[in-house]
Parts: C-alpha cells; structure tokens; sequence
C-alpha cells in the first residue's frame, strides 16, 4: 500500500510536518511495508514556508524585523532551491505577536513584512512566494511599501507614522526612492480572503472587530483606505478598491496588487503545484489529510477539500484526521473526503489537547487503528 499523507497543521499544537510523520507512524504500526509519502501542505496562512521548505528541499533563513509595533524581532522564512523566497507576513506582522489591545490596528503595522522583503533581495532573491494570512494589521499595507522605500506622505510631506492613524494622515505616495532592485522582482501571492478594500464587505468593517477595533476606528479606517484607494490611482490608474482579495491582511492585498504587481491564487492551488503533490496522488493507493478542526469553512476550499479534489480526480480514496470535529463537519463527505476522524481520545482540556506531544501520540495512534481496519477489510 502506498498511502500520500498531505496533513495541515494542528494550529498551536503541531506542525504539517509533524502530523505528517505522525500518521506515517501510526500507518507503518498497522501495515509494516506500506510505503508512507509525505507532502506538507498550508493554505498560505501558517505553516506555508515550512510546506515549501520542507517539501521542496529548501533552507531557512533569519532577519531582524519590525513586529507590529515596531519592536525589533527575529523571524524566519526560508528560500527554495531555484532562489525564490517564501514568507509568511504574520512572522513578522502577524496578529500572535502581540498581546491584545484596544484599537490595536490603528497602531499595528506591515513594516517588518517589507523588511523581509528586502533582506530576501539582499541575499540575491527576485522571485517570491507570500502567504498573508494572519495579519495584525489595518494598515492597507504601507508600512510594508515604506519599508521598501515608497514615500506615503503627509500634508508635510513627511513619512506618516505606523498603522491605520498613518494612514489617515496619508496625503501624497512617491516612488522617487524605492530600491531599484523591486524593479527585478515577481510576486505571488497565497491568499484565499476574497473582501474588497473598503465598505461594508471591507477589510475595516469585516476584520477590524477581530483585531479589537472600535466602531468609531472601524470607520476611520475605512474612510483612510478610501483616501488611500484615489492616491493609489494617481500611481496606478488600474487601481480598483472593489478587487477581489485587496482587502486581505488588512489591505496588504492592496498594495501588492497594485504597487508590485504580485498574482493572486488561492494557498492550497500554490502549494499543490510548488510541491508537485498532485504526481505523488496519482501514484498513490490512498491519500490522508486533515488539520486541527473540521467543520463547514473546512467544506468552503481548506486545505483538506483541496488536496481531495485532486484525489478524485483519480478515484483516490481520502480519509482525514483531525483534532476536533464540528457542526458541518459532514459537508466534507460531499466534498472528496470519504471518512474523518477526530483524535482525542480521553477527557482533556484544551490545553492537554493541544499539547504537541499529546496531539502527535492521538494523531498516531487513531491513524494505526484506522489502518488496521483497512488492512483488516483488504485481505
């Protein structure tokens, strides 16, 4: 039996890698010659580069970079063989790097994303792969092009401070010194978010309550991506606010659009391609994926719907694992996944639950006895 094991992460608890490895065991326990492949996937939120760097052979990289506050940090990202560079915004501005706060995004900004940005370009790269989930930020992504040396302006013609508050004093956008490297560069972007920059489907009014924005900011921050929005046409007069995706990350979408030119596709599309995952589905007798919770956004296009449609485009049969299971759950047998299951396997708290030695022993152990089952009914 060769079973292809494309496994998301267990947010919080372990990695894709890690639940990859995870159910080989398990698999190998129940069927001693199974040939196990596995391919780590992401759907261009947390885990990208790893899926990439892991799946492609590439290498990790480190940079000192703003947080979302400005505070000078270390974060990862890594660089394939043919020198493309994968990054994850949220290493560098992403909302689990800083504590909760009151109209946070009007303070939070993309900076350090930028700084990536230009560390990749010193170390010779000019392809690169973003994924733009799990932003901390409003700030329509010009922290991330002043990083990279775009003037966003006040009435003063001085540089505007960080966050959506810069951005409301936003009056005037140069190019006269971004580095002449960008110039060399192609962008493409991992991103499933669909929400225009502005209005009532908006980055402000849609993911500005999750980042603890007030009413009266939301509308403050809508007002500036506006403002932003004509500036933007006076640089590229292609500029649309209503464009698909321009509000992901908080209107990073935005900027890459419209000031890098950067390709839009959904994460798990990128990451099946990049990865070549879909040869090693072809060749496989079945294929296993799964990520922390299964529920009706799995159905919506997550990862595991993803890597099952693919699947059935050669009959494959998939199972899924998952660390919790909810309402909705059952639409993903409509969707390519044959039969899921969840992994805990006692009484716990969350905590316990998604302590990652506890998930990587559930993880295993559910896949053995599933395993077992089908070796049993495969004789």
């Amino acid at each position: 039996m060769k079973a292809v094991i494309a496994m998301d992460s267990f947010k919080g608890s372990i990695s894709s890698v890690e639940a990859g490895n995870a159910v080989a065991d398990g698999i190998r326990r129940a069927i001693r010659d199974a040939e196990t492949v596995i391919k780590p996937v992401a759907d261009g939120g947390e885990g990208t580069v790893e899926a990439l760097v892991k799946g492609l052979n590439g290498r990790s990289c480190k940079a000192e970079v703003s947080d979302p506050l400005g505070k000078k940090i270390t974060a990862s990202y890594g660089i394939l063989p043919d020198n493309t560079a994968v990054i994850e915004m949220a290493a560098a501005s992403g909302i689990t790097l800083i504590a909760p706060f009151a109209d946070a995004p009007m303070y939070t900004t993309t900076y350090g994303t930028g700084e990536l940005i230009l560390d990749a370009i010193n170390r010779g790269c000019r392809n690169f792969i973003i994924g733009i989930g799990g932003s901390a930020t409003n700030d329509g992504g010009i922290g991330f092009l002043q990083a990279l040396g775009f003037g966003m302006l006040d009435s003063n013609g001085q540089q505007v401070g960080f966050g959506a508050r810069g951005l409301s004093q936003l009056a005037e956008i140069t190019d006269r010194n971004v580095i002449p490297e960008l110039k060399e560069c192609s962008f493409r972007v991992a991103c499933d978010v669909t929400n225009p920059l502005c209005g009532e489907n908006g980055c402000s009014m849609v993911f500005g309550p999750q980042k603890s924005a007030c009413a009266t900011s939301i509308a403050i921050m809508d007002i500036a991506m506006q403002n932003y929005a004509e500036l933007t046409k006076n640089y590229n007069p292609a500029a649309s606010p209503d464009t698909s995706g321009a509000g992901a990350a908080g209107g990073l979408g935005f900027a890459l659009m419209y000031y890098l030119d950067a390709g839009f596709e959904p994460g798990i599309d990128l990451i099946i391609r990049e990865t070549k995952l879909e040869a090693a589905i072809k060749d496989a007798d079945i294929v296993v994926t799964g990520e922390g919770c299964l529920d009706s956004q799995t159905a919506m296009g997550k990862a595991p719907v993803g890597i099952a449609r693919i699947a059935k485009k050669y009959d494959k049969p998939v199972i899924a694992f998952s660390g919790a299971v909810r309402n909705g759950a059952e639409l993903c047998n409509q969707n390519g996944i044959d039969a899921y299951f969840p992994i805990l396997r006692a009484v716990s708290t969350l905590e316990q639950a998604m302590d990652s030695s506890n998930a990587y022993r559930n993880l295993a152990d559910t896949a053995e006895q599933v395993f077992r089952t089908i070796k049993l009914f495969s004789k």
